[in-house]
């Protein structure tokens, strides 16, 4: 099973974490880590270090970060470079985190794709049915 790290500006992460486990439970081997207001960069990387540590990551780890190009996906990136088995994607909404942590069997490369793929799937826009004139009672 990969482990899944979400990185994100404040306590965005945490919370969305929650929310998921509310729809379909916890899962093993996964860690939220938050970027607060005045932390470096590398307060960052140390975070996510030690969260690390914490998780089996025999079989790679995916870093699901909220923004491209912000400071978790960055400090993703940094992390990545030195491991020989991980993935990040941005972009972090709840039906791509859901979907991957209700298929804990995804191998990473699944998981990234899954997430992408996902991730865009749950934008949608409420769109009504219109109806004809014909079609309407009077009042």
């Amino acid at each position: 099973m990969i482990a899944v790290v979400i990185g994100s500006h404040g306590h965005f992460s945490q919370e969305i974490l929650k929310s998921c486990e509310m729809v379909c439970g916890g899962r093993e081997n996964v860690a939220a880590v938050t970027f607060d207001a005045g932390e470096s960069a590398d307060a960052l990387v140390d975070k996510y270090r030690a969260v690390l540590k914490r998780l089996d990551l025999k079989d790679g780890v995916i870093f699901i970060t909220d923004l491209f190009a912000g400071s978790p996906y960055n400090a993703a990136c940094r992390l990545s470079l030195e491991m020989e088995n991980a993935g990040i994607v941005a972009g972090l909404n709840m039906p791509m985190l859901l979907e991957i942590l209700s298929s804990p069997a995804l191998t990473l490369e699944d998981a990234k794709q899954v997430a992408q793929r996902v991730g865009k799937e749950g934008i949608r826009a409420f769109e009504p049915i219109s109806t004809d004139d014909s079609d309407k009672e009077e009042l």
